[in-house]
């Protein structure tokens, strides 16, 4: 009698789970799954409620710098590329990246400084005659498409780090402001990138006017470009022209650290420039993630993208490492409203270069040895795994409530099979017991020490 009724209770529904902890000695490891019972909540507890649903995704990824197209083509064999390519956009195993990041012009991850727009007499060229992407063609270009072909929705945003020197106050891609004269010929200019980039197979489905308007590096490109510029540069240039073509690219403004939403914010209360910006696109490296709900709720309209975020050797990365940079950016920032997230460096080498200027201590997602094309891994990449490779595009973000005690969580619902994505970091030094109910059932999970883990069930 007792095995017959045994027999005919229903399985437990299995909750799958995937870990990372902080010294990779488990790394996005397939562990013991979790089931659904109808057992006690713990007093750390998450409710996950899959009716209440906020921002759909359009991903997860990292900048294919100059830097990391030069490594991926130039020092990986094409057994290798193809194989690395496949690794991070491809769908599962993959990490199925799917939001990019490229620079209009050099960046500090250039082997050298240069524009899209470099007369060879220095003279100003307001008609663009010496516009080219020849610099692109050899590295970035072939990279971004290969890209693609792994995974044709992958979403390429771009961002200049400076107007070509002409059109500046200085005469120098180095620091300088750009001159009101040539704001519509800059606009001309970004939109004759994404043309040049459309005619080669790479569709840029978003732009920023300025990488990092607020900061004037001293040894790479960067330009000086204050909320009232940005508007008058938006409204009445770039803004009009966007307008005509009626379709792609969308615009965001900022681009810049979270320490100042001030910045976004005047230009989205500009009568004439916030119509035409589509979203806010946000730093890592100054403020917290909150100020991006600051924006939103002031501009509901509006979306949020977390468009830069460098890993590295300094404080709190060091002794934060992977449970901080999931935290902040994989789990913080769609908390936020984050529609995407962004790390910088795709690829870097094993002396963190190539680079001109700029940081010395980033890494990338992945670092290449340039010697024999050994790839590793960080925890950049890691990071990026836990979300891309379970919350696929158009994923809604869902509600779940925050624990406290360095328990930090976030979760999606795939709108294509209705399964469910919670991510939980543990920052703590040791481990720690939750439970998590949804629909009316719970289950209860011991996450290791300074760790991150992925779970994945079906309602």
């Amino acid at each position: 009698m007792s095995v017959c009724a045994s027999a005919a209770e229903p399985p437990k529904p299995k909750v799958s789970v995937w870990i990372t902890t902080s010294d990779h000695a488990m790394a996005l490891k397939p562990s013991p799954a979790a089931a659904f019972d109808n057992g006690k909540r713990l007093p750390l507890h998450i409710d996950v409620d899959a009716d209440q649903r906020f921002q759909s995704m359009i991903g997860f990824g990292a900048s294919i710098t100059d830097a990391s197209a030069w490594l991926i083509q130039n020092k990986l064999n094409p057994t290798q590329r193809e194989a690395l390519l496949k690794e991070l956009f491809g769908p599962a195993p993959g990490l199925g990246l799917n939001f990019a990041r490229l620079t209009i012009g050099a960046s500090d991850f250039s082997r050298h400084h240069y524009s899209l727009d470099d007369p060879p007499d220095g003279q100003p060229d307001p008609q663009l005659k010496h516009f080219s992407i020849d610099p692109n063609r050899g590295d970035v270009v072939p990279v971004t498409r290969a890209a693609l072909a792994v995974n044709p929705r992958l979403q390429v945003m771009a961002s200049p780090w400076s107007a070509p020197a002409w059109m500046k106050h200085n005469n120098s891609l180095i620091k300088g402001k750009l001159s009101p004269r040539y704001y519509d010929a800059f606009a001309r200019y970004l939109l004759k990138y994404v043309d040049a980039y459309a005619a080669v197979g790479i569709p840029i489905f978003a732009l920023t006017v300025q990488n990092e308007p607020d900061f004037e590096p001293g040894d790479y490109p960067g330009m000086r470009l204050n909320a009232p510029e940005r508007a008058r540069l938006i409204g009445d240039h770039l803004g009009p022209l966007l307008a005509k073509r009626g379709s792609k690219p969308l615009l965001f403004d900022w681009d810049h650290n979270w320490d100042k939403p001030q910045e976004p914010l005047g230009v989205l209360a500009d009568p004439v420039a916030g119509r035409y910006v589509h979203g806010v696109a946000w730093h890592c490296y100054g403020g917290e993630p909150s100020a991006q709900s600051k924006v939103h709720d002031a501009h509901p309209e509006k979306d949020a993208y977390m468009t830069e975020c460098s890993g590295g050797a300094w404080e709190p990365l060091i002794s934060g490492g992977l449970t901080l940079q999931a935290r902040r950016l994989i789990i913080q920032s769609p908390r936020h409203w984050a529609r995407g997230v962004l790390f910088w460096n795709l690829a870097l080498d094993e002396n963190r270069g190539p680079h001109a200027g700029g940081c010395d201590t980033c890494r990338g997602v992945v670092t290449i040895d340039s010697r024999t094309g050994a790839v590793s891994r960080t925890d950049e990449y890691y990071a990026l795994a836990h979300a891309s490779r379970f919350a696929r595009p158009g994923a809604r973000r869902i509600a779940s409530n925050e624990t406290g005690h360095e328990l930090d969580n976030v979760a999606f619902r795939n709108e294509d099979d209705g399964s469910l994505v919670l991510i939980v970091t543990n920052s703590a030094k040791k481990a720690q017991r939750f439970s998590v109910a949804q629909g009316g059932r719970t289950f209860r999970y011991r996450l290791p020490a300074k760790s991150l883990a992925t779970f994945v069930w079906k309602q």
